[in-house]
């Protein structure tokens, strides 16, 4: 159980700020224009869970892409670290974004709307390819050891993705009132807390990998 709840916090925090529902949420109002609630709340809830079961395959099918093209897991740890490190690095640095709070005049027609619940609602306006990136990362780190052990790495991966895809509909449902009841100035502070958190993980991952790689050069050399 420890391994679960240390893929839980793992996932969560490195996938948090690339799926970043509240941002996410501000670019999915200003797609969506002025349509109606029971429209957002249906478009949150395919999206949500088109996204969960977008980044549960990519978990679930990491090591057979690992396989595919010849990738060995201390690369990939060395690879997708050093990436969510470097958006966690951006982030950390970049200007403040001022952040449209007013929907778009023209209201698309529902059918419209809901022929974009995958592109690009879902990829890559909730899960572009910097969240790929992450899930195969943690997949192949989630992969290695005893069967019962990766098994647990891996449920505490989906329960992580299923959290987030909660906090995905629960956002886009309401994105409309977020908009009015949360400052600018509060958002950046939180993402500017959540980056850090992004970078650190990202080093760990990398330093894992670097590590892996080291110790089996210097197995090759004995």
């Amino acid at each position: 159980m420890p391994v679960y709840f240390k893929f839980l916090a793992l996932s969560f925090g490195a996938l948090l700020p690339l799926i970043n529902p509240l941002a996410s949420a501000l670019v999915f109002l200003g797609v969506v224009g002025g349509a109606p609630r029971e429209v957002l709340r249906s478009l949150a809830r395919n999206i949500a869970l088109t996204t969960m079961l977008f980044l549960a395959a990519t978990d679930l099918g990491g090591a057979g892409i690992l396989k595919l093209f010849g990738i060995s897991l201390p690369v990939m740890q060395l690879a997708g670290g050093l990436v969510l490190a470097a958006m966690g690095w951006r982030l950390l640095n970049g200007s403040d974004t001022v952040v449209e709070r007013e929907p778009s005049a023209s209201v698309s027609d529902p059918a419209t709307l809901h022929g974009k619940v995958f592109y690009p609602f879902t990829f890559p306006v909730t899960a572009g390819p910097a969240s790929l990136v992450v899930t195969l990362t943690l997949s192949a780190h989630a992969s290695k050891g005893e069967l019962l052990q990766a098994i647990f790495a891996h449920l505490g991966i989906l329960s992580a993705v299923a959290l987030l895809c909660v906090a995905v509909y629960l956002c886009y449902s309401y994105a409309d009132v977020i908009t009015r009841k949360i400052s600018q100035q509060t958002v950046h502070g939180i993402l500017r807390v959540v980056a850090f958190i992004l970078f650190c993980i990202g080093v760990q991952i990398a330093w894992n990998g670097l590590d892996a790689l080291i110790a089996g050069r210097a197995l090759l050399q004995k």
